[in-house]
């Protein structure tokens, strides 16, 4: 699979302060990418750099196969960045404010006409695109941001807290509209304080504290790292019950509702084997559930911070 985003050894101080030290990344393209990380860990930093915006001090970055220290113009014509505030001109309609980001890309008037016509239609705003921007609710103004975003067409999105401050509602159309990017081969750098929003919608996450790596995977994956998964049995009378908790030493029974507790990372060989060793005996479960902790309890685990708290603009 073809690599969109490239990071090696990227290291990043103000003063005496190391905010990255030694980050090493690799984004495929067409997926979605989550990076994850309390306060001051480097999170913002590191888009910056990604887009050009500031300079590492050392470390090699390749963005949409461009050099980002060598070749800066090039990153900065594959992709598109939006950022926690919005962009949107709001004394501007909703077709203005694409127009004008299609002058700035310097596309012909014709092209710069089908661009906007499209995405109006694409996000849902055909009916506002002529309303002024300041009549818009907060869902709809992420939606047009976005759009904004598109104009250029770019191959790489960096999406810093998309989602921030919109109901849930909205939170979840914005969902549909990322995943329907990345069905487009378009790849999307996400940025989130909503750990259910990565863990809905990432490919891969990376947790970043005190400027360092210290977990990547699935969401699955970081999941099972964390003690306190289990699996549920439930049976349908005590026999079977009492049988079970002898073969499985290690499990937890409650009599009262038939079920038996077993301490387990829900991971597909170890459920296996469970169920192996039940079926040996001929034992019947009547129903099973596995509980794994969730990215809230991974969160906790690797940084000490119970949430993810917003960014500062240069941490």
């Amino acid at each position: 699979m073809n690599t969109a985003i490239g990071v090696t050894g990227l290291r990043k101080k103000f003063g005496d302060h190391v905010v990255l030290d030694g980050v090493d990344l690799h984004v495929p393209a067409g997926t979605i990418f989550s990076l994850l990380g309390p306060n001051g860990a480097g999170k913002t930093t590191a888009v910056q750099i990604l887009s050009t915006l500031i300079t590492a001090d050392s470390g090699q970055v390749t963005v949409a196969g461009h050099d980002v220290a060598a070749d800066p113009d090039g990153v900065r014509a594959a992709i598109g960045v939006t950022g926690q505030f919005s962009a949107v001109d709001k004394l501007l309609t909703g077709e203005e404010n694409l127009r004008l980001m299609g002058e700035l890309y310097r596309l012909p008037k014709q092209e710069i006409t089908r661009r906007a016509s499209t995405l109006l239609e694409r996000f849902d705003l055909v009916a506002a695109g002529g309303k002024l921007a300041s009549t818009y609710s907060g869902g709809m103004l992420r939606r047009l941001d976005l759009a904004m975003t598109l104009v250029g067409e770019p191959r790489v999105i960096f999406l810093d807290e998309p989602t921030t401050g919109l109901d849930p509602r909205s939170r979840r159309g914005m969902w549909e509209v990322i995943k329907d990017l990345v069905a487009g081969g378009v790849t999307v750098f996400l940025t989130t304080q909503y750990l259910e929003e990565a863990d809905q919608l990432a490919d891969r996450i990376a947790v970043l504290d005190h400027g360092r790596i210290v977990a990547e995977g699935t969401a699955a994956e970081l999941k099972r790292r964390i003690p306190g998964g289990h699996v549920r049995l439930r049976f349908t009378n005590v026999r079977e019950l009492d049988t079970a908790a002898r073969i499985l030493a290690n499990a937890t029974a409650d009599q009262d509702s038939l079920t038996l507790t077993v301490p387990g990372d829900g991971s597909r060989r170890a459920l296996k084997d469970l169920l192996d060793r039940l079926d040996d005996a001929a034992i019947e479960v009547d129903a099973l559930t596995v509980h794994t902790p969730d990215l809230d309890d991974v969160f906790f685990a690797l940084t000490g911070h119970t949430t993810i708290d917003q960014e500062a603009t240069l941490s």
